[in-house]
């Protein structure tokens, strides 16, 4: 008979637990919902923002692909340069 008193009151106990345990799994799911409106959020800024830095990054190369080129034209007139002085003041070199 002591038996009879106590599982009233565990069952009891059982059933505050069993209720606080899906009061708490309602909130995990409600907030499962939250974290994935975020995720897809984050998501989607991620790949806004590596859109613009792929952009940038075309432009840049775009850049310095004229850079060099550039550069290169600079380069072989500096090659030239000396011949072309020497041949504007007549300088004639030992044969």
């Amino acid at each position: 008979m002591a038996r009879k008193g106590t599982t009233p009151n565990g069952r009891d106990r059982l059933d505050e637990a069993m209720a606080l345990l899906i009061q708490n799994e309602a909130a995990f799911v409600g907030r499962l919902s939250e974290n994935d409106r975020l995720h897809s959020e984050l998501e989607r800024r991620h790949l806004e923002l590596k859109r613009e830095s792929d952009e940038r990054f075309a432009r840049i190369e775009a850049k310095m692909a004229e850079i060099i080129r550039v550069l290169g034209e600079h380069g072989r007139m500096l090659e030239r340069l000396p011949e072309a002085v020497r041949d504007k003041i007549g300088f004639k070199g030992q044969p």
